[in-house]
């Protein structure tokens, strides 16, 4: 069964979004504002509920619902998100990986328009549905440790890029 049929409406998951070959993006300012920016716009305009979230280097963990499709939302942002992502790598003359990043997330030509093709997220959001008191603190415990763990800070409050910072950039509501 394909992981896209397994999100269903109304209902909270723990996702994952991947970089394609864990490509460090999110170490620049301007690729993580456009994540930031795209999750605030589905919030807003496609009601987009996000609980918890951690934006690592290549990948991206949340804690999300709608009451709407969730599974579109998803498809909607990631497609949004690699556009943006694209124009910005090919319009930034600072970006000193812009060779080796198009390398990366070039993927051929479109069959459909014929032009160049990219792909920046693995397909997929390996959605894990949360169905109890105790893996909805699991989840959220292994999303704010996430920066810990891999040895960025100390402390999980000390993430700017996560839900467990009171600097977080992306409005996040109470799950209990």
């Amino acid at each position: 069964m394909s992981e896209f049929l397994k999100i269903e409406d109304g209902k909270t998951y723990f996702i994952t979004m991947t970089i394609v070959d864990w490509v460090d993006l999110f170490t620049r300012e301007c690729y993580v504002n456009i994540l930031i920016d795209s999750v605030k716009y589905c919030q807003k305009n496609k009601g987009l509920e996000v609980y918890s979230y951690v934006i690592m280097p290549s990948h991206a963990h949340f804690i999300v619902s709608s009451a709407g499709n969730l599974s579109h939302i998803l498809r909607d942002l990631k497609e949004h998100t690699s556009k943006q992502i694209i124009e910005e790598i090919t319009a930034n003359k600072q970006e000193s990986r812009r060779e080796w990043l198009m390398e990366k997330f070039t993927i051929g030509q479109s069959t459909k328009t014929g032009k160049q093709a990219f792909r920046v997220w693995i397909p997929g959001n390996h959605p894990e549905e949360l169905y109890s008191d105790k893996f909805i603190t699991q989840k959220e415990n292994y999303i704010h440790m996430n920066p810990v763990v891999a040895g960025i800070v100390s402390q999980p409050q000390h993430y700017r890029l996560s839900s467990a910072s009171d600097e977080s950039p992306i409005k996040v509501l109470p799950l209990r």
